[in-house]
């Protein structure tokens, strides 16, 4: 039996009204959800305030309110908590709830505008060929050791983070890999999870919709290192320019990585091909199946978090030789007319720019490279044009077209595109608003040898248009098409 007063340690409570001294069932900021002797908490949102649904709440049966504010009439028999900040409330109650299973494991957080996905994905398959019991939270995908669970955002919120991280303990999992966002880190879901460490990839142009500057986006990033504890280690890559601002105030262990600065953990690309990286890692040779300067960031940054968390580094550098690249990053095929097609989830301008600096790098430049690409509705529009002038400066041949126009009208996107587009590019680009489509007419215009990329939405297998999700998958789809080009 669960009592209220029990899940409200560490919760910074400004007033209460009723007793905690009751017994509870759950707990959930969804009204929708709420049943007999549940505890509501209200949270304000993007899109909604939970407070306006705490009488909905109350009639469904819940005998306790979280809130900021109490209710001009607060009923009898039920117990009100007023706290200074619901979100963050919310992530001690849950905690709490499920027996801060943070503490159980050792918990990697890993945050960064590019390469959070892959990072925390290959370091579960790193520590899962390492003989261990291992749990991933990511964008991608919820793994709890062998389970798979379907994953709907990158950081979940903090009801669905304890619950997995509850699983994983009965599981016996020892260590879990988790994406941590800036959405994810403003809306307080990490603040109650203790970290064993945290990771920094870098940090570009993203959520500029969300975030009000760059400043604020990345102060939200630096925050996460801000809370870390004198036992963790905060892993960052001073590579990038905002790298040492993510240590400044951390109390945790401060660790570097690099390619061009000294650091503690460097790396050297010594070949750089279709089929994998030759990399030198602190001094010792090895051969990746990965690709690309950007992969050999994100190798870099699991290689120093094995060894950060006692792995021994011989083991480490043979592990990473295994290691597969992550569904929708770099994804390719080659068909039987030997044209090369990418998949990749770039869909900010930086992650677009490493993708297609990668290919010119490898290409021998007696092929072309067609880029498809789009940009989702709904979101930071300050980057369309941007990345329509990064693909048509780097491609030979670019299609813009839909990416997840949302409640957005794709053509008003694509047209917004268009204008990062310059003159001298105008005729190597032109828009078709059918995604499915403007894959077709790459997969036409395609010679043998040629190298088509299809950017953007990756591992996704879904195309959201006027709030409804239709199937779609870029692999599927340059799959079906090519098979039917070559009957």
């Amino acid at each position: 039996m669960i009592f209220l007063k029990d899940i409200l340690y560490k919760v910074a409570i400004e007033a209460v009204k009723g007793s905690t001294d009751i017994a509870i069932h759950n707990i959930d900021f969804d009204s929708r959800k709420i049943v007999q002797n549940d505890v509501f908490i209200a949270i304000r949102g993007t899109v909604s305030d939970g407070h306006e649904y705490i009488e909905k709440a109350i009639s469904l049966g819940a005998i306790a309110i979280v809130c900021d504010t109490f209710p001009e009439n607060c009923k009898e028999g039920i117990t009100y908590i007023q706290v200074r900040d619901t979100n963050k409330a919310l992530a001690f109650i849950a905690a709490n709830y499920y027996g801060n299973p943070s503490q159980n494991l050792k918990l990697i957080g890993i945050t960064g505008t590019n390469g959070k996905t892959t990072v925390a994905s290959l370091l579960f398959q790193l520590f899962k060929k390492a003989g261990f019991k291992v749990g991933l939270l990511s964008t991608v995908k919820i793994i709890v050791d062998d389970i798979e669970y379907k994953a709907t955002h990158t950081t979940p919120d903090s009801i669905t983070i304890n619950k997995y991280l509850k699983q994983m303990n009965g599981a016996g999992v020892e260590y879990c890999f988790m994406e941590v966002s800036s959405h994810g880190v403003h809306q307080k879901r990490t603040e109650a999870l203790h970290f064993e460490g945290g990771v920094f990839t870098n940090l570009s142009h993203d959520h500029l919709d969300y975030h009000p500057t760059f400043a604020d986006y990345r102060d939200v990033k630096k925050s996460f290192f801000d809370n870390l504890s004198k036992s963790a280690f905060a892993l960052s890559n001073i590579d990038d320019k905002n790298g040492l601002v993510m240590l400044q105030n951390t109390n945790a262990r401060k660790v570097t990585y690099a390619l061009k600065t000294y650091a503690n953990y460097r790396a050297q690309i010594l070949e750089n091909q279709l089929s994998g990286l030759l990399l030198k890692i602190n001094d010792n040779e090895v051969w990746v199946r990965l690709i690309g300067t950007f992969n050999a960031y994100n190798l870099l940054a699991i290689y120093g978090t094995a060894i950060e968390l006692g792995l021994d580094h011989f083991e480490v550098l043979r592990l990473l030789s295994e290691l597969e690249s992550v569904s929708g990053r770099f994804q390719f095929i080659v068909s039987n007319q030997n044209i090369t097609v990418i998949v990749d989830y770039a869909h900010t301008p930086d992650a677009l720019e490493n993708v297609l600096k990668t290919i010119n790098d490898i290409r021998t430049k007696n092929e072309q490279l067609i880029t498809v690409v789009g940009c989702g509705g709904d979101r930071d529009k300050t980057k369309r044009p941007i990345m329509a002038n990064i693909a048509s400066n780097l491609s030979d041949k670019v299609i813009i077209t839909s990416d997840n126009p949302r409640t957005e009208n794709p053509e008003a996107i694509i047209q917004e595109m268009e204008k990062g587009v310059e003159p001298q590019n105008y005729k190597k680009t032109i828009s078709i608003i059918d995604r499915k489509q403007a894959i077709k007419a790459a997969c036409q215009l395609a010679q043998p040898n040629d190298i088509i990329l299809i950017a953007g939405k990756g591992h996704e297998n879904y195309q959201e248009i006027q709030g409804v999700r239709h199937h779609f998958d870029d692999m599927e789809i340059v799959k079906e098409l090519l098979n039917n080009l070559q009957k």
